[in-house]
């Protein structure tokens, strides 16, 4: 058994300095520090290959974590997400067994080459996200960098089914400067691993449901030269539920209590200051969707929609004040026009479905029987002809002739006023047609939108 103390104080004072110096050399080589002294790192604005025909090929890899906002305004999409991009270089590595077994290192040196990546749809050069200059180095000399991005980027809205549209926008990767034969853009993961990387990391804040994610590589031409490029297609559905009850429940509402404002007797003052009063109401509610639409090349659904309502409830107000106007003239004007008889009171009366029985409970006779007012009229100057002539006859008969006269003149003035009165009752019949059709065309035009626009929201 050896011992220490059959040494000699020479061989002992060896021994320890042997020692400590080996300790000393497996501390220094199991360092980081020496392992980043020892590693040259090339000129970095040279893309690091050993041959300029070999090509670099970065792997990207990203998870969306939120939709930040979707400007409609401008058609932009703010995001955050994860990124990941990893490349060679061919002038960097070590052997793990001379250092210790250290396979990789984080340094947040950045004398090595980057590659130029840039995204084609970014519209604001101003990166506000977290700066994470951390690198990860293995010994092969593969690099990878990783840190969370805030991308401002285009996006071509199609809003035509507001507020139940779809939304696809593009990000898209790639090389500004190296063409396809010096960096290829390839996908780190496929589309099914991004898009379930990204619906378990995503963040909803109650706007936007992340719907799907695609990945594909493909190449952008630009000037005859081809660069390669990663293109990601980020499908998002928006949550409808603000707009329905702030613009799309209001709007039904006011078109409801419009239609039922049809039903107020329509002699009535109240009616026009009512469905006046609906209108200015719905004006309100177009200038709150005015600043709520997302400008677009096609127009939204649903601001077609209160466009043909508001167009129809002008309308209905347009046939209200033509109601009035007729139950003014019944007061004003004693005859009714032959158009107005003919037109209104024949043809659109039956066209509408109105009975004989309608007109009657009104005293008024039937559309047929008109010609009759020209009998009477033939009836009262033949008893003014015969009374010139027995003008003629004794005094005896002319007393006789003069009572008849009189009850005469009494049953024409009585014939007279029914006349009037008809006439009264031929306006109000005229005006009850006319408002009646103005109901059918509002219910026909109201029922046909809702049904267009319910087939285009959710068939």
């Amino acid at each position: 058994m050896f011992s220490f103390l059959n040494m000699s104080p020479h061989s002992l004072t060896l021994l320890l300095t042997c020692t400590l110096f080996g300790v000393n050399y497996c501390y220094m080589s199991c360092s980081f520090e020496r392992l980043m002294q020892n590693l040259s790192f090339p000129n970095p604005n040279v893309r690091p290959v050993r041959n300029w025909t070999t090509v670099t090929e970065v792997s990207i890899k990203m998870t969306l974590y939120t939709v930040v906002k979707l400007e409609t305004s401008i058609q932009t999409l703010s995001t955050l997400v994860w990124f990941n991009m990893q490349w060679k270089n061919e002038f960097i590595g070590w052997d793990p067994n001379q250092f210790c077994s250290i396979r990789e290192v984080f340094t947040s040196n950045d004398t090595f080459w980057k590659p130029d990546m840039y995204i084609s749809e970014m519209v604001d050069s101003e990166d506000k996200s977290p700066v994470l200059p951390f690198y990860s180095i293995d010994y092969t000399g593969n690099i990878k960098m990783a840190h969370p991005l805030k991308i401002i980027s285009s996006c071509k809205l199609k809003t035509y089914n507001f507020p139940f549209d779809t939304q696809k926008c593009n990000l898209t990767f790639g090389s500004y400067i190296y063409p396809a034969e010096e960096i290829v853009m390839l996908a780190y993961n496929s589309s099914s691993e991004v898009f379930q990387a990204s619906r378990e990391a995503f963040v909803n804040k109650g706007d936007w449901i992340l719907k799907n994610i695609t990945v594909e590589q493909s190449s952008l031409n630009f000037e005859d030269t081809n660069y390669s490029t990663v293109y990601y297609e980020i499908t998002l559905q928006r949550i409808p539920i603000v707009y329905v009850i702030t613009l799309i429940v209001p709007a039904c509402f006011l078109v409801i209590l419009d239609i039922v404002s049809m039903f107020i007797q329509m002699d009535s003052k109240e009616r026009l200051g009512f469905k006046i009063t609906i209108v200015l109401g719905f004006s309100v509610l177009l200038l709150i969707l005015n600043s709520m639409l997302p400008s677009s090349e096609k127009s939204p659904v649903l601001g077609i929609f209160c466009c043909v309502c508001m167009a129809v409830m002008v309308i209905s107000i347009f046939g209200c004040i033509a109601v009035s106007y007729m139950l003014a003239l019944s007061e004003s004007q004693p005859t009714v026009p032959l158009w107005v008889k003919s037109w209104i009171l024949k043809y659109l009366a039956c066209i509408l479905f109105f009975r004989r029985e309608s007109f009657m409970k009104y005293g008024i006779t039937p559309p047929d029987t008109y010609d009759n007012t020209r009998a009477l009229e033939e009836q009262r100057l033949e008893a003014k002809k015969k009374t010139e002539r027995d003008k003629e006859d004794r005094t005896e008969v002319k007393m006789l002739k003069m009572l008849q006269l009189q009850v005469k003149n009494i049953h024409n003035t009585i014939l007279v006023s029914r006349e009037t009165t008809k006439f009264k009752t031929e306006w109000h019949a005229a005006a009850l047609v006319v408002d009646r059709l103005v109901l059918i065309i509002y219910l026909c035009i109201v029922v046909i939108l809702f049904v267009v626009v319910f087939i285009i929201w959710f068939i």
